[in-house]
């Protein structure tokens, strides 16, 4: 009897602790923190400085919008590190500085290091030809080398754009293969210029970087990563991304702003990676930003850090701000080492001082998160005094459009018909709706405005008409930025 009651007595103790918890637990929950972010918060000293910093993500630091997660790093470990806003909207998880997030473009580095580290196993030069490692590979006017690809000289086209001109825009919903991307690519007739000749950030480049990780070790790029960087850096939150249905806990979902009415989800839904395709976390990175200062993967030498940051050349020795995966560059005299990152609902900032060692990340839910400007605002804050020059005023240049001209609908109907492009594999149908011009690709429709006598444009694209000795029109030549000349022939 004496022990049934001791056990009983036990029992109402263990069963008041947890209601005790629960309450506790439930009191934060009404306050709109998670546990996990309210023992976070409280894990730094809040200072001036840290206010002022706060103060720079308020408008997004609210229970119903998308927002980020902030790290600074100084002499090796998390000087100030917290989450604002919302992870998941549909769950209401707030963002911390354990959320694994997409970081877009910063994940060329990562890829860079793959590469580096296979160069330093020897199995393969960074001066090797692509053609080694894609045999398909168009022939064209001087070779592509790896060097190429990674400081963005290669001239070859953007597959964002190839894809966008496809009528398969990044985040549309529309599915592409890594193996359809690089189909793709091998049909392209034409360079944007000669290798070697011209700087020109391309997402193709690390996304045959990438392929060329996977062919070369056997296994996948995801899979070496994660054996070569991400554990022996300790990276238990980090990975590539290769598997849109691959559960990750806790993740950010990627948003976009909606007029009117809110957010909407905005995914990268792809198989895709090497040009982005990292998910981390604030609390990884630092061990990430920690081995520039002394690395331990590889062979664990100062070689392979020299070699991710020597900077690239044009042929005619202009030395670029590039390395591999990483802008070398300067803030207000100061040097810096980096990347930013976009991938539709996502925008990431990595901004590394080395001299001061100091550095500061931010990774967002929002494709209109100014991650750049607010990582420059916090470094002003957090290195104010060292300095060497004043912030750049230097305003960014807008680009110009024509100005569209009035054609008549018996004109208009000249252009009318389908148009096929065998690089894009891809038929374009022009028709004439209510007064204009209209493109119908996929089941979308596309204004075209005439800037002249067979010369159309939409968004950021251009489109010239071309005819024959008899005056009637064979096809068009399309062009968007520095992707130029992609030919289209009329079919009946």
């Amino acid at each position: 009897m004496k022990a049934s009651f001791i056990q009983q007595e036990m029992m109402n103790k263990n069963k008041a602790k947890s209601f005790g918890f629960i309450l506790s637990a439930a009191f934060l929950l009404c306050l709109g923190v998670s546990t996990q972010q309210a023992s976070v918060s409280q894990a730094y000293t809040h200072t001036d400085l840290t206010d002022r910093v706060d103060e720079l993500f308020k408008e997004w630091d609210r229970d119903d919008s998308p927002g980020a997660a902030l790290g600074i790093f100084q002499d090796g470990r998390i000087i100030y590190a917290r989450g604002y806003g919302i992870a998941n909207l549909e769950y209401s998880l707030p963002w911390t500085p354990q959320t694994p997030s997409q970081t877009g473009s910063i994940s060329k580095q990562f890829t860079g290091m793959c590469i580096a580290l296979l160069a330093e196993q020897g199995k393969l030069s960074l001066d090797d030809n692509i053609r080694k490692y894609f045999p398909d590979w168009p022939d064209y006017n001087g070779q592509i080398t790896l060097k190429h690809l990674f400081y963005h000289t290669s001239g070859v086209r953007e597959y964002l754009t190839l894809v966008e001109l496809m009528g398969k825009p990044e985040g549309s919903g529309h599915i592409y293969t890594p193996k359809e991307l690089v189909r793709t690519l091998l049909r392209q007739k034409e360079l944007n210029f000669r290798p070697g000749e011209v700087y020109s950030y391309s997402n193709s480049g690390y996304f045959l970087l990438s392929e060329i990780v996977s062919r070369v070790s056997g296994e996948k790029t995801s899979t070496f990563a994660k054996k070569h960087t991400f554990i022996p850096l300790g990276m238990s939150n980090t990975h590539f991304h290769e598997d849109p249905n691959e559960i990750v806990k806790n993740r950010a979902y990627g948003y976009s702003p909606v007029e009117g009415k809110g957010f909407r989800i905005d995914e990268v839904r792809l198989e895709v990676i090497g040009d982005l395709g990292v998910y981390t976390t604030i609390e990884d990175f630092l061990k990430w930003d920690n081995n520039f200062y002394e690395n331990k993967l590889g062979q664990g030498t100062p070689d392979l850090i020299k070699t991710m940051l020597t900077k690239g050349r044009l042929d005619n020795g202009e030395e670029l701000p590039y390395g591999l995966g990483l802008r070398i560059d300067h803030y207000r005299g100061l040097r810096t080492i980096g990347h930013g990152g976009s991938a539709v609902g996502y925008q990431a900032q990595y901004m590394q001082f080395p001299d001061q060692k100091s550095s500061i990340v931010i990774l967002a839910n929002l494709s209109t998160f100014p991650v750049g400007r607010i990582a420059r605002q916090i470094a002003d804050l957090l290195l104010a005094g060292q300095f060497r020059e004043p912030p750049s005023t230097t305003p960014k240049r807008r680009r110009q459009t024509p100005e569209p001209i009035s054609l008549p609908v018996s004109r208009l109907k000249e252009y009318a018909g389908n148009y096929y492009s065998d690089e894009l594999d891809v038929t374009y149908t022009f028709r004439v709706g209510n007064g204009d011009l209209v493109l119908d690709l996929r089941e979308t429709l596309h204004r075209l405005s005439p800037y002249a006598i067979d010369s159309f444009g939409w968004q950021e694209r251009k489109l010239d008409f071309i005819r024959d000795k008899e005056n009637r029109i064979t096809g068009f030549s399309l062009e968007e930025g520095i992707v130029k000349n992609m030919k289209f022939t009329k079919i009946e």
